[in-house]
């Protein structure tokens, strides 16, 4: 490909997108780039202070708990009192709790500190999500989207690469870096960002009431619940990249700097080929790419089974990496589009929730099945759930529109042919056709 193609491909992947979607972005980049403190916190507990393993895994439950119950959180926040407010005090709230676990010495300090931590770092990804979905017209969600997810996984090949470094340093100085870019991100936030929930239509005075958007709405709409709990599926077997994974290469022989260089090939494929792929797939259909993409994911993993050297493993996690590259903005387009326009946040929150749920799940599914069943059982399992989750998308978008309309938006009603002008009668009403016409 000559350098004016590329030139062109890049042009096409980032043009038409509204400035405020650029500053979201950079928001996310610079959030990312400083989110480092999770990656290294078993280690610091464990090395740096001593603990338990077991504690550093109390620690590590609580910030997921903390994760799930941000996520509805945040969702009805973003609703209630707008996007910008809610990401706003997020990101203002992780960077003090950041900042203080950086000092905290007492265990239950530690756990307690921990658990918010959990709650403020997720609280503002439904308000992120949403936000963008109002700000992006509806053809060009995938591609935002990806683009964002794209900003995500590049800080944090960035900062996995300098924060092993600082951390080897001093662990403190890592926890107020990342306090520190996330009140960036805040400030960044607050000048730039403008609120963009829209605005709720006052009722004709003969239509039927809107009718609010509320948990329970979410909870009973079948179609969407149906694709949180497939997102929960995936997530489960795409966890295993943190969970299993590194385990079964441990048991192999490998050594931790041998799984970091592995795991990097994650990274490394997503920076490289997400934007390129994005213009493959913002065109497609979205029922295709989900089921192919979680096949991709589910037999990546079960591919596992048969590795036997780096080199293995590393073609092995390009496979899922690429059904993850095509899953990730393909779901999230999804998202916005089954979401009402007014209850984008909760919507959201839900399926943030669904990866919440599948952090705590998926390492006690797969110790438990390593140590009872052996690794190969956990491989075929990640195998049967890419094919359920497959089986499911391709349910899902059976009678699906294209292009949905927002559920708060009534029909237009039909064009009526226009009528000709008719002589007005003297001394008399409108007729009714004259009045309708009118």
């Amino acid at each position: 490909m000559s350098v004016t193609s590329l030139r062109r491909a890049a042009h096409e992947s980032v043009s038409g997108l509204p400035r405020q979607f650029w500053w979201l972005w950079t928001s996310t980049l610079i959030n990312r780039l400083g989110a480092f403190v999770l990656t290294f916190m078993a280690l610091y507990l464990t090395t740096e202070r001593h603990f338990s393993a077991s504690f550093a895994g109390l620690v590590a439950a609580l910030i997921g708990l903390g994760g799930m119950i941000a996520s509805l959180l945040g969702g009805v926040l973003a609703d209630r009192i707008g996007r910008r407010p809610t990401l706003l005090a997020a990101q203002l709230a992780t960077a003090a709790t950041v900042a203080v676990l950086g000092f905290v010495r007492d265990p239950a300090g530690i756990a307690v500190t921990g658990f918010l931590l959990g709650v403020a770092s997720n609280a503002s990804r439904p308000a992120v999500q949403a936000m963008m979905a109002d700000l992006v017209a509806p053809k060009d969600r995938v591609r935002a989207f990806s683009l964002n997810y794209w900003a995500i996984n590049l800080g944090f090949a960035v900062s996995s690469v300098y924060a092993g470094f600082l951390v080897a340093t001093s662990y403190t100085a890592g926890f107020l870096v990342e306090a520190a870019m996330t009140l960036a991100c805040a400030v960044l936030v607050f000048v730039k960002v403008p609120e963009s929930r829209p605005e709720r239509a006052e009722p004709k005075p003969d239509a039927a009431p809107v009718a609010d958007v509320t948990m329970l709405t979410v909870v009973r709409d079948g179609r969407y619940m149906l694709m949180v709990g497939l997102s929960f599926l995936i997530s489960v077997v795409f966890t295993q990249s943190s969970s299993g994974l590194p385990i079964v290469m441990g048991q192999a022989g490998l050594s931790s700097s041998d799984v970091g260089l592995v795991a990097a090939v994650n990274g490394i494929v997503i920076v490289a080929l997400q934007i390129p792929l994005t213009r493959f797939i913002e065109k497609r259909d979205a029922g295709r790419l989900l089921t192919v993409s979680s096949l991709l994911i589910g037999y990546g993993f079960a591919l596992t089974a048969f590795a036997g050297s780096m080199a293995a493993y590393a073609l092995i996690v390009v496979v899922w990496t690429l059904g993850e590259m095509v899953n990730a903005p393909t779901q999230s387009g999804l998202v916005a589009r089954l979401a009402p326009t007014h209850g984008r946040g909760r919507y959201q929150g839900m399926y943030a929730m669904s990866w919440s749920v599948a952090a705590l799940v998926a390492p006690l599914a797969s110790g438990i099945t390593i140590d009872r069943f052996g690794a190969n059982w956990l491989w075929a399992g990640c195998a049967a759930l890419g094919t359920v989750a497959a089986l499911g998308y391709w349910v899902l978008m059976r009678g699906l529109p294209t292009e949905a309309t927002p559920p708060t938006t009534p029909p237009a009603p039909p064009e009526l042919p226009e009528l000709p002008e008719l002589p007005e009668p003297k001394a008399a009403a409108p007729s009714n056709t004259a009045t309708q016409a009118a």
